[in-house]
């Protein structure tokens, strides 16, 4: 095996110029669970852990789904000619890993659980004003999937101006939905209105053996969808759980906010496909 300089490599023999502790910088990972609580409240480095592992597999999704969209976008300036079937294939396959990563974010909330009402109120003060709600990642990810909301930069107060570029820049640019819609016209079907999206999603649909690739993604992205709202859905029970309709640290209404999200839909076309059929 040879390494992009042509050079032979011998795995095991590279005189510990990298270890698993550098490569993933474990020395500066594992200081990052800090606890507010003096002495520590117990259950908050399971809070914090948690949390920060959220925010990992956000930043993997938005990898991810990033990709798939612009995938999708060159796949609808390919007029449908034989490139464009890797394309297809690639954003199928991230799609898959996507739908597998939002499966563990959802596993991940019944070990929150294990933390009692009693447990979290050890520490939920001190936390305040910071909340889940301030997650730039996850508001990145609602805009990038077509939940697009301008106000949530002003009600981002503590957003550093690199974060609010980012949301900008995620406002500014095509949507997964964008990206599907693009995929479409690349394959000659009609995208000019809502009706005209809906009879090709119709003839998509009907005609899977023509247009099995561009179903393919359709299903992806609704799993896509469907696993958002079970995540927003658990995760409104598992606070209710913790603090019933007190309000949320960060001044939010809490629970009765996360209920009101709860039926939120990114791609509201591929629902209506379900009843056209």
């Amino acid at each position: 095996m040879a390494d992009d300089t042509g050079a032979a490599r011998h795995f095991g023999e590279e005189g510990g110029l990298l270890s698993y502790g550098d490569y993933l910088h474990l020395d500066v990972l594992l200081k990052q669970q800090v606890p507010e609580s003096d002495p520590p409240a117990h259950d908050e480095l399971l809070f914090i852990t948690i949390h920060q592992v959220y925010e990992l597999w956000f930043k993997l999704l938005l990898h991810e789904l990033t990709t798939v969209r612009d995938l999708l976008v060159q796949a609808g300036r390919a007029d449908g000619r034989d490139g464009d079937r890797e394309l297809m294939w690639t954003a199928r396959h991230l799609l898959r890993r996507a739908e597998q990563v939002e499966q563990v974010l959802i596993a991940q909330l019944p070990v929150l659980e294990t933390m009692t009402p009693q447990d979290f109120l050890d520490f939920r003060s001190l936390l305040s004003p910071a909340s889940g709600f301030q997650s730039v990642q996850f508001r990145e990810l609602e805009f990038l999937s077509g939940l697009k909301d301008a106000a949530f930069l002003g009600r981002l107060r503590s957003a550093t101006d690199e974060e609010r570029a980012r949301l900008q820049r995620r406002l500014d640019e095509p949507s997964l939905w964008d990206g599907f819609v693009a995929a479409l016209t690349g394959r000659g079907l009609a995208t000019a209105s809502a009706d005209d999206v809906k009879a090709s999603l119709l003839a998509v649909a009907r005609d899977r053996a023509a247009y099995g690739d561009l179903w393919d993604v359709a299903e992806g992205l609704l799993s896509h969808d469907e696993l958002s709202a079970q995540w927003r859905a658990l995760h409104a029970t598992v606070v209710e759980r913790q603090i019933g309709f007190k309000e949320g640290t960060g001044g939010s209404t809490g629970a009765t906010y996360l209920r009101s999200r709860r039926d939120l839909r990114f791609f509201p076309l591929l629902w209506e496909l379900r009843t056209a059929l």
